[in-house]
């Protein structure tokens, strides 16, 4: 039990997708400039994330692995991935019309969010089982949720702030999103 809960928090906080390894980044940058849009970002990828490790650890493993067709193992993960954001778009639209002209063109995004895939992919990379594999993804998807929550709230302050002409807009995000990282990188030694 200790281990699933040491693989949850640091997939979320020291193997961040977004700020270790560099994964999301699209929508990360592009969404986050609404906090409504953000919640309703973060939800849709922690759902996505976590559904789609429930499909393709066990599609890889008693599928693609015993038929010895591992090597479609991205194309697989792919249509499993844009399945499951074609119905996560779906129930958005269905119960939420605001939330879902809010997210735009960065909700299909989603299926093509290297985070997603980034995290299928490094389940059947690594050994381990399942449950661990499930825990990594419900971790990656509340870390995509927490920093990019925790990004805009960041942004929203500097929008306001008295910022240089040169550093307005998306050059003061990246150094921003850089000193995040550089905050997170310190949790390794803790975790």
């Amino acid at each position: 039990m200790m281990n699933l809960l040491a693989i949850l928090i640091s997939s979320m906080l020291v193997n961040n997708i977004v700020l270790m390894q560099f994964l999301g980044l699209c929508s990360f940058f592009g969404v986050s400039t609404k906090m409504k849009s953000v919640v309703g970002m973060g939800l849709a990828v922690i759902v996505v994330i976590f559904l789609s490790a429930l499909i393709t650890y066990p599609l890889y493993i008693f599928v693609l692995v015993p038929l010895e067709i591992a090597y479609i193992d991205t194309i697989a993960f792919i249509l499993v991935i844009a399945s499951l954001v074609q119905l996560t778009e779906l129930v958005i639209k269905r119960f939420s019309q605001s939330l879902y002209k809010a997210l735009g063109v960065y909700l299909p995004l989603i299926a093509t969010n290297c985070a997603v895939l980034g995290v299928a992919l490094t389940n059947i990379a690594t050994p381990q089982s399942y449950p661990e594999a499930l825990m990594f993804a419900l971790g990656s998807g509340l870390g995509y949720a927490l920093i990019i929550i925790t990004f805009t709230a960041i942004r929203l302050r500097l929008d306001t702030a008295n910022t240089p002409k040169a550093l307005k807009g998306l050059p003061i995000a990246f150094v921003t999103a850089s000193l995040m990282a550089m905050a997170f990188m310190g949790l390794a030694g803790i975790i």
